[in-house]
């Protein structure tokens, strides 16, 4: 699945739930696809990124780089950078409402971490660790 059949998944999804933007369970949903195809891209097992969303986070590079194939995928990259405006357009179009201002603190809270790495992995990595410490409760991930 390449980003365009994600977006289209993501559009259809929002659409026939009737809303503007997806529950937290949708989004988890929608993203089991998303973990599939990056965990065999990247060679990484359940045990190695299961928990990500609940603050397990492994410094390895192969995890590192399965959350930066998740934000790519994600279209939150950019020229191989992570990108503010991008991230803030995926919280508005995807989130709970009551998820999204908690979600763009913490967005805004961590938007440097990735300018102190040159390596997409790295960046996404600490970044994506950030906003899970910025914000446990909202944090949600593939």
């Amino acid at each position: 699945m390449d980003r365009r059949d994600f977006s289209l998944l993501i559009i259809v999804t929002v659409l026939a739930s009737g809303t503007d933007s997806m529950t937290r369970q949708q989004l988890k949903n929608s993203s089991k696809m998303l973990k599939k195809n990056c965990m065999g891209k990247n060679d990484v097992t359940e045990d190695m990124v299961g928990d990500i969303e609940k603050g397990k986070f492994i410094e390895d590079r192969k995890v590192m780089c399965y959350i930066a194939c998740i934000y790519q995928m994600s279209q939150i990259v950019k020229n191989n950078k992570l990108s503010y405006e991008s991230s803030i357009k995926q919280v508005d179009m995807m989130f709970p409402a009551e998820m999204k201002d908690a979600m763009k603190t913490s967005i805004e809270n961590c938007k440097d971490i990735s300018k102190k790495y040159k390596d997409i992995c790295e960046a996404s990595y600490w970044t994506a660790k950030c906003i899970y410490e910025d914000n446990p409760k909202n944090f949600v991930f593939a």
